[in-house]
């Protein structure tokens, strides 16, 4: 898929970039992007990934997962869904269970009719929902954890 923006040009390295990110599930950071395209697109910078990256989080086509081990990891599939974070090994996985959708809309649906403490009510865009602790190959390599 192209991506097009009447507020800048068509580019293919953009394009590269956000094909990247959308064909894995491993939650990468910008230098793992870069590393996946130097070789095809020689004269690509960290920067350009960067600056893209940044671009498609703006314009809804990535979302950041939030920092792990030091370094900010995307995903390319945008809906709402919660992820796991391994403290141990730093992996980001997609965790698709059933249940959570409707719990989670029964709570913004609670904090929507909620006032704040200065007396107004809560205004949710979107949530994000992480859950942290050990993967399965962690704790099976670490009895203490």
């Amino acid at each position: 898929m192209s991506i097009r923006n009447a507020d800048r040009k068509h580019s293919k390295k953009r394009d590269a970039i956000l094909e990247v990110l959308r064909s894995t599930t491993t939650h990468p950071g910008a230098q793992w992007v870069y590393d996946q395209l130097k070789s095809d697109i020689p004269d690509l910078s960290l920067a350009t990934v960067y600056r893209n990256i940044n671009l498609f989080r703006q314009e809804g086509l990535v979302i950041s997962v939030g920092v792990v081990e030091g370094e900010e990891r995307f995903d390319g599939r945008v809906e709402p869904h919660p992820h796991f974070v391994c403290g141990c090994c730093g992996r980001v996985i997609d965790y698709d269970a059933t249940e959570l959708p409707a719990q989670f809309s029964k709570v913004m649906e609670n904090l929507k009719g909620t006032a704040d403490t200065k007396g107004g009510f809560f205004a949710i865009d979107y949530r994000k929902t992480v859950f942290n602790g050990f993967c399965a190959v962690c704790v099976k390599g670490n009895t203490t954890a």
